[in-house]
């Protein structure tokens, strides 16, 4: 497998801009400190219900998510990165308040992230590094889904109890999760911290 050569942040569905919303633009200054190394945030097509029919093809077209990229995803955007490595080849996902079923949701229904099976084994081959954020009080999720994708996937969890869905827009909590994926990453690429 080729080095990889970029990132791509894939948000949670809402419509923010990803270029400035909370840690998103963080993330992607600290990982451009990197030398020779590409991070992209873009705004996604269809984002409020997040549908896996265009996300996907976006992630593939319009992001290129091939072998050298490590896909970072929030909440929807962490599904769409399991979805899309069922059938694509990564360097990497980075999951971040990730989750395994449409939680009772309407609009997370209407996705269509959650009309089958996932396909752990598959995920798994096609990605050869998996790492994990989630946090015990998170108000949507239940730890016991965020639990079970660690679980199924062995990923590499980074467990919190005060960091909710990961949306704090608070100064300290938005450098700590930013110094931690930034972390991941440069260990990923063995780039001293």
């Amino acid at each position: 497998m080729a080095a990889p050569c970029k990132a791509v942040i894939i948000p949670g569905n809402g419509g923010q801009d990803v270029a400035t919303h909370g840690w998103y633009s963080w993330v992607k200054r600290g990982l451009e400190q990197i030398p020779g190394f590409q991070c992209l945030a873009k705004n996604m097509p269809d984002p409020i219900t997040a549908q896996e029919s265009s996300w996907l093809p976006f992630m593939q077209t319009g992001l290129h998510c091939d072998e050298e990229t490590i896909v970072i995803g929030h909440s929807s955007g962490a599904t769409a990165a399991m979805r899309y490595a069922e059938t694509h080849r990564v360097c990497a996902i980075v999951l971040v308040s990730e989750y395994t079923s449409d939680l009772g949701d309407d609009n997370e229904r209407a996705s269509g992230y959650f009309s089958r099976p996932w396909q752990w084994e598959k995920i798994k081959a096609n990605c050869p590094h998996i790492v994990q954020f989630g946090s015990t009080d998170n108000p949507f999720l239940p730890w016991k889904e965020q639990q079970e994708v660690a679980n199924r996937l062995e990923a590499k969890l980074y467990r919190f109890t005060d960091h909710g869905h990961f949306q704090s827009t608070e100064f300290d909590v938005v450098i700590k999760l930013r110094a931690s994926v930034v972390s991941v990453v440069k260990s990923m690429l063995e780039v001293p911290g």
